[in-house]
């Protein structure tokens, strides 16, 4: 059974894509704690954290740090948070957030009820920092754009 991430990769549901690779794509939670707040997904499904191999773990670190990165120098965080949870859809997925204090990593602190156009703006944000950056080969051409591995 695909799940809901697996529909967001192929372009089945609407996703707001900042980055794609050949393992792994990145794009905006539509719940976000912080502006900016942003999903690190393998394109293989995978139930959870510890199913997912060395290597692929790796990636998806490497890819989580590029992006916090980025979030700080969009956002003026001090810290980019990962967390790891994975309750809420069976497709781990690494949550990244720019932060600025422990409150900042508590999901009953999600907004449920953002705007569309400030989804948008942040993830292009993000979109912009990560060009900046030297990433533009990893940063789709259009925001809602499936993400081509």
């Amino acid at each position: 059974m695909s799940t809901v991430f697996s529909k967001i990769i192929a372009g089945e549901i609407p996703g707001r894509f900042v980055w794609a690779d050949e393992r792994c794509v990145v794009f905006s939670t539509v719940a976000p704690i912080t502006d900016g707040h942003m999903l690190v997904v393998p394109r293989e499904e995978i139930d959870q954290y510890t199913d997912a191999p060395d290597d692929l773990l790796g990636h998806l670190a490497v890819v989580a740090k590029t992006v916090g990165r980025a979030q700080q120098a969009t956002f003026g965080a001090p810290r980019a948070a990962v967390l790891v949870a994975g309750f809420e859809i069976d497709h781990l997925h690494l949550h990244v957030l720019p932060a600025w204090d422990e409150s900042s990593l508590r999901f009953d602190n999600a907004r449920h009820d953002v705007p569309a156009e400030e989804l948008d703006a942040a993830a292009e944000r993000v979109r912009e920092a990560l060009r900046a950056a030297g990433q533009g080969a990893h940063v789709p051409a259009a925001l809602g754009a499936p993400a081509l591995g």
